[in-house]
C-alpha cells in the first residue's frame, strides 16, 4: 500500500483505536480505501467479521 498511500501513518494501540493520516492521496487510492472501507461495514453487520470484537466507540475518549 505504499504506492497507494505514501503518507501513510498510524497512532494505533493494539485494539486499533488511535488516529490514521493518509496524506495526499490519489483518487484512485480514495476510490480503493471507500471500497475497503464498505466492505468491511458490510461483513461487520452481516456479521461475517474473521476479527475480534470491535470495542463500543463510546467507551474510547474523544481526541
Amino acid at each position: 500500500m505504499d504506492s497507494d498511500f505514501p503518507g501513510l501513518a498510524a497512532d494505533v494501540n493494539v485494539l486499533g483505536n488511535g488516529l490514521v493520516r493518509l496524506g495526499t492521496v490519489s483518487p484512485e487510492a480514495a476510490d480503493l480505501l471507500a471500497e475497503l472501507v464498505m466492505a468491511g461495514l458490510r461483513a461487520e453487520l452481516s456479521g461475517r467479521t474473521d476479527t475480534a470484537p470491535s470495542t463500543d466507540l463510546r467507551e474510547t475518549p474523544a481526541v
